[in-house]
């Protein structure tokens, strides 16, 4: 799918790369000589980076630009209390008005958030040049079906701002691919006929399903957009499961639906829950530290009848142990995707202090998620005006689809379906960099 108006490739041709711009992550692709393609190593030991800038607010006032951290180092940055502004989710920006306003930083400073963006893709082209080892100015851009739902003109909107970013960067050439099929790509390359797939892309801010025509007669067209019978999804995924599962397995050690003592005569009623689901939401975490909050929580301590529940909440908001509280419950879901089981250490809050997380547990803490999940894959089948029965593969990306009880039911729904695996964390990227091959000729 192309930009509306590309620019002609330089005439030497310096490179391409392939972008898969994502809400939550972000991840490159570049060709390989061997064929195919690789994914860049946007930070050491990862193939995937955060799409997240961190603006420091200490930045010496000579300099014209307050110094940025991106990914793993932003988001470090934010939980460790540097002064500064974390900005996260620029992707669900593109196409808004606010695309153009500007925003404090701290430090005297502003910045508009299309620069965000542009910097953030900037960040992305440096390090894939770094590694390519020549410049590159053709690109090919991971879009959803709908960057804006139901509204045409936003939509074409937040395509053409990224095009702009891209351009800014210095990508002469500028490319868009759809992403459930830049995600279907790789299995497309492997089957001999002609298939109805249902692409399930569950990553850490939504949960997408689109439901995709692909077959050997549609590989390397640079349009696709008619192979896309239907999109439906849900602002449901990852992080929403971590949440679910602090609250089930580790913020009731902190007091967390225990009782207030009960005069006599007086039912007994459960202990405030505003700190704990915001102990339990991560971009709420450092509300929690505030110096008011932290006087009103210190004068609830007799409404708690376990002292040990109100002392363990103190310890987490005086030694700002939020962020690693929501760490271990977001690992506690991988360990029980990946083993059924979490054993998780709370030692970082008390000497010896830990909870268990079974399978069956994080399913439960997670089922109203779960069915309106599950919900929107059928959704998305209806919409299609397909017959569940009619679907032949169920292709699964996206870091949420290691949740095996999740899988499970969507399989379920629909019963005749091959269930593939893509990468979980980097099909995308990998589809797009293999039509950025087709589409170069490389």
């Amino acid at each position: 799918m192309n930009s509306r108006s590309p620019a002609p490739a330089a005439s030497a041709a310096p490179g391409f790369a392939a972008i898969d711009f994502g809400t939550s992550n972000s991840a490159v692709a570049l060709p390989r000589a061997s064929g195919g393609v690789g994914l860049v190593a946007l930070e050491p030991g990862f193939p995937t980076m955060p799409t997240a800038v961190f603006y420091r607010a200490d930045t010496p006032a000579h300099q014209l630009e307050a110094e940025r951290l991106y990914g793993r180092a932003a988001l470090a940055a934010y939980v460790e209390g540097a002064e500064g502004r974390l900005m996260r989710s620029m992707k669900s920006i593109l196409g808004a008005t606010l695309l153009d306003q500007s925003t404090d930083i701290g430090g005297g400073r502003a910045v508009r958030y299309r620069d965000v963006v542009t910097g953030y893709l900037r960040r992305l082209k440096q390090l894939a040049e770094a590694e390519a080892g020549a410049p590159i100015d053709r690109v090919v851009l991971g879009r959803p079906v709908f960057f804006v739902d139901d509204d045409a003109e936003r939509d074409a909107r937040a395509q053409a701002a990224l095009e702009t970013a891209a351009r800014t960067v210095g990508f002469a050439e500028v490319h868009f691919q759809y992403e459930p099929i830049a995600a279907a790509l790789d299995h497309e390359s492997r089957i001999s006929g002609e298939q109805l797939v249902l692409v399930a892309d569950i990553g850490g801010g939504t949960s997408d399903f689109s439901l995709v025509r692909v077959g050997p007669g549609r590989r390397g067209r640079a349009e696709r957009r008619d192979d896309i019978l239907a999109n439906h999804g849900v602002h449901l995924a990852g992080t929403d499961f971590d949440r679910h599962v602090e609250l089930a397995s580790i913020l009731p050690l902190l007091g967390y639906r225990s009782l207030r003592p009960a005069r006599p005569g007086d039912v007994a009623r459960e202990v405030p829950h505003a700190v704990y689901f915001d102990l339990a939401t991560w971009h709420l975490i450092n509300t929690v530290y505030a110096p008011a909050r932290l006087a009103e929580l210190r004068g609830m301590k007799s409404w708690y009848g376990e002292p040990r529940h109100h002392a363990r909440l103190m310890t987490t908001v005086t030694q700002r142990l939020g962020h690693a509280l929501a760490g271990a419950a977001e690992q506690a879901k991988i360990d029980v995707a990946e083993t059924g089981f979490a054993q998780i250490d709370l030692s970082v809050l008390e000497q010896g202090l830990a909870a268990t997380l079974q399978e069956a547990g994080a399913a439960a803490a997670i089922e109203a998620d779960l069915q309106r999940i599950v919900g929107a894959a059928a959704e998305a089948a209806r919409l299609a005006g397909v017959a569940p029965a009619a679907v032949d593969v169920l292709y699964f990306t996206g870091g949420s689809t290691g949740l095996a009880p999740l899988v499970q039911r969507i399989a379920a729904c629909f019963p005749a379906a091959q269930a593939v695996r893509g990468d979980r964390y980097a099909s995308v990227a990998q589809g797009l960099g293999l039509h950025a091959r087709a589409l170069f000729g490389a």
